[in-house]
Order: C-alpha cells, then sequence, then structure tokens
C-alpha cells in the first residue's frame, strides 16, 4: 500500500508500483514527443531538411541536431554531473557551442541525424530504467541561465528533456508546414 504526497491511500500499490509507473510514464511521454520530431521531418531530403522557411535561422535538421546535442549533454550531467557540460570557462565560448547545435554541418544528412537521434535516445531509455534513484541529484554548472546553487535530479533532467523536445517539435512543426503544407501536430 502506498500513501500519496496527499495522504491518500493507493490500495494494491507498492513503493516498487509506483516507482516502475513514474519510470513507464516518463518515458512514455518522451517517446511521444520523440514520435512528433521523428513525424516532422517525413519523407523530406536533405536540402528540404536545411531549408529555413521562417525569418528565424531554424532548420529542421538544424532543430533535430539540437534537440539530440541537448539530451545527449543532459544524460551526461545525470552520469557524470556538472563536469559533463564544462564547455570552458569562456561564455562566449559556450553560447557558440550551443548555437552550433543548431546548425548542420557540411555533410550531415538528415538520415545520419535522425540515427544518431535514435541512438542517444535509446541511451536515455536505458539509463532512466535502470538509474537506482531518480532522485539523485547533481549541482547544475555555473551558468548565467541557471539559478546558483541549484541541483537537478535525474526526474527533473528528464523532465526538461520532454520539455525540450516538445517546444522544439513545435518549432518543427511550423517549419515544417512553412515548407510544404504537411502538419504533424494538428
Amino acid at each position: 500500500m502506498v500513501r500519496t504526497r496527499n495522504g491518500a491511500i493507493v490500495p494494491g500499490m507498492t513503493e516498487s508500483t509506483t516507482t516502475t509507473r513514474e519510470r513507464a510514464d516518463l518515458l512514455s511521454q518522451l517517446a511521444f514527443t520523440r514520435r512528433f520530431l521523428r513525424h516532422t521531418v517525413r519523407d523530406l531530403d536533405d536540402e528540404q531538411a536545411r531549408r529555413r522557411t521562417t525569418p528565424s535561422a531554424l532548420c529542421l535538421a538544424g532543430i533535430l541536431k539540437h534537440v539530440t546535442a541537448v539530451e545527449r549533454r543532459w544524460v551526461d550531467f545525470i552520469e557524470q554531473g556538472p563536469a559533463a557540460m564544462d564547455q570552458g570557462g569562456d561564455m562566449a565560448a559556450a553560447y557558440e557551442a550551443h548555437a552550433a547545435t543548431f546548425r548542420p554541418e557540411e555533410g550531415e544528412t538528415l538520415a545520419g541525424l535522425l540515427d544518431e537521434y535514435e541512438a542517444v535516445a535509446a541511451r536515455t531509455d536505458a539509463l532512466v530504467a535502470s538509474l537506482p534513484d531518480l532522485d539523485a541529484d547533481h549541482p547544475l554548472p555555473e551558468r548565467p541561465w541557471f539559478e546558483p546553487g541549484a541541483r537537478w535530479s535525474a526526474r527533473r533532467v528528464v523532465l526538461h528533456i520532454v520539455a525540450e523536445t516538445a517546444q522544439h517539435t513545435g518549432h518543427a512543426d511550423i517549419i515544417r508546414e512553412a515548407l510544404d503544407g504537411a502538419r504533424s501536430m494538428g
């Protein structure tokens, strides 16, 4: 029997069941959001995936590359702590490294970016399923965009990956609709 935060008792549910359901829910939502992103780039060639269709510098290949890089970096953070996110002390270099994640390089293909995304997703899913404790946390690195002294648990990181993926999937949907009228989310 498990007692929820508000004191309600959930008959037949154990702490183990709660943990299993939480992980299943997190992974299910992440899979759902990833599926929309992959669906958004369906049936495109490399040139279409690189095309900018809005005033922003964003393109579908760049969004896919960025979401992959962000997920990889946050999973590294879960495993290694703040050192995994260290890009040196130079803020200009950190900003440039972040901006570069949105730009597909010469020779990067949509198929290759999708393959890399799948590999990162598989790594994330395996880690979330096997972590001893989603409450395990690390201090965030000192960066202007993080609250000073904040710590993020593995759970919070996974929620952030879900939110980041969903946000950029919405951007991708707008870009795709402007590209050829195809819509993935509505």
